[in-house]
């Protein structure tokens, strides 16, 4: 549940929209004895609009709030509110119109839409911690160290189980020396990656001294292939130190150390692009892939659509359509054989198909199901990620995103068979400057650069 958060933060800038014009016409009603606002009023009500969404939208207050206190949030609002309405007086001051307004009906209405704002947000709070405390929307979590810092959050999540996060355990390292009473051990840090693969573990908390650089390090090496969210919480003095700003969580001094790049309003930004492009691009290829389809299953016996399990969205397994460009053989168990030039499996249309792409175009419909992304690192089937994972390092950030039909690496050149670990360690460079460079516009790009020279190339076989 908690990958709605975008949907939430999007609910709620309504919510807020919503709350001011409700504040307006009660304070309306309360000042002339009805609801119905006249023109110049409504006009008024339009400026506070747009004001809104300028000052909330350039503010933190639509970020995740889990564990953040609910009297900072409200503090945080009625100051959002006060810059609305300053910002609303001055206009009227500016150009000579206070007297057009009642200042009744301008009190009523920023009493009423602060506290409409905050009682949307308690309300939203409630509902939050009712479902969280029953289980559900709920972020696994694992603490690395023992000292005071650990047992803090250990106890902190214990005693708030509305922030909704579960902490399954501990694990120990060399500059340990205490327990942490209540709280299972996990086992050392040698054991740490592979807990959290198995269990799934949604975020890593280390809890460890900034003077033990060398057991972050080994940490953050061992956690190399897991898309776990890791945190760092310092101590005061590292914060010093540092000169470094934090985000808190029930009031812990956390520092991100790696998260993904597409969250909150980025992840709906790209779940709409996705879902738009891939459905205006299947209206257009429509009878091409009705075609090709046919083409398919005239030209060699077997099924039109091949679906290849791949590594998806932190690494969960999804199905990938393609049209089928080859003869139906059969792989040896947990093998999958990479296409080389002058395959022999290959049929002869689909060594068209595969030269300009083609076979891929089945994927949009991925896209709509939510499974993939138009622009993302391009998946690889499984076998290949269990290879790879071991002898490139990072290689499993790249699943912090969704699979891509095209991506950064693809549009420069780096398509086709990986017959080396460098060729895969450069597709692996390209995909990793994508998630730390994402944008809307990025994305644009990369599928106009697509059609221009990314549908054909020599590589593709």
């Amino acid at each position: 549940m908690h990958r709605f958060a975008a949907l939430i933060a999007l609910a709620m800038r309504l919510g807020d929209l919503f709350v001011l014009f409700a504040a307006a016409s009660i304070a309306y009603g309360y000042r002339f004895g009805h609801f119905e606002l006249s023109l110049e009023y409504q006009q008024v009500v339009a400026r506070g609009a747009l004001l809104t969404l300028l000052v909330f939208g350039s503010s933190s207050v639509y970020r995740s709030w889990r564990g953040l206190s609910l009297s900072l949030e409200a503090f945080h609002v009625a100051a959002l509110w006060c810059g609305v309405f300053a910002l609303g007086v001055a206009y009227n001051l500016v150009f000579k119109v206070t007297g057009a307004n009642s200042r009744l009906w301008w009190g009523v209405w920023f009493l009423a839409a602060t506290t409409g704002s905050v009682a949307m947000r308690l309300a939203l709070r409630g509902a939050a911690a009712w479902v969280r405390t029953r289980g559900l929307d709920l972020r696994t979590a694992v603490v690395v160290g023992s000292g005071s810092d650990a047992s803090r959050i250990v106890h902190t999540f214990d005693h708030n189980r509305w922030a909704g996060i579960d902490v399954h355990g501990w694990f120990s390292t060399p500059v340990d020396q205490g327990q942490i009473k209540g709280s299972p051990h996990l086992g050392s840090i040698d054991a740490l990656a592979r807990y959290v693969a198995d269990h799934r573990i949604n975020q890593v908390w280390i809890a460890l001294p900034m003077s033990a650089q060398d057991q972050i390090n080994q940490i953050l090496a061992a956690l190399d292939q897991c898309t776990a969210d890791i945190k760092l919480v310092p101590d005061l003095f590292g914060i010093q130190l540092l000169n470094q700003s934090v985000d808190q969580v029930a009031g812990l001094p956390v520092i991100n150390l790696r998260a993904s790049p597409l969250d909150g309003n980025a992840r709906l930004l790209k779940a709409i692009e996705d879902r738009v492009l891939a459905l205006l691009i299947l209206i257009m290829i429509a009878p091409l892939l009705a075609a090709i389809a046919i083409a398919v299953k005239l030209s060699s016996p077997g099924p039109v659509l091949f679906r290849q399990k791949r590594h998806g969205l932190d690494g969960k397994i999804i199905k990938v359509w393609k049209f089928r460009t080859m003869h139906v053989h059969a792989e040896a168990a947990g093998q999958v054989t990479q296409a080389t030039r002058d395959d022999a499996r290959i049929t002869p249309l689909g060594r068209i198909l595969r030269r300009s792409s083609a076979d891929e175009l089945p994927q949009f419909f991925n896209v709509l199901r939510g499974s993939m992304s138009i622009v993302g690192p391009r998946p690889h089937a499984v076998a290949h990620n269990d290879h790879y994972r071991e002898v490139v390092d990072n290689y499993m950030q790249r699943h912090r995103v969704k699979p891509g039909i095209t991506g950064w690496a693809q549009v420069n050149g780096l398509r086709g068979e990986t017959d080396t670990v460098a060729k895969m360690a450069a597709r692996v460079e390209y995909d990793l400057y994508y998630l730390q460079n994402w944008s809307l516009v990025f994305d644009l790009r990369i599928v106009a650069l697509t059609i221009c020279k990314g549908f054909l190339g020599r590589n593709a076989y």
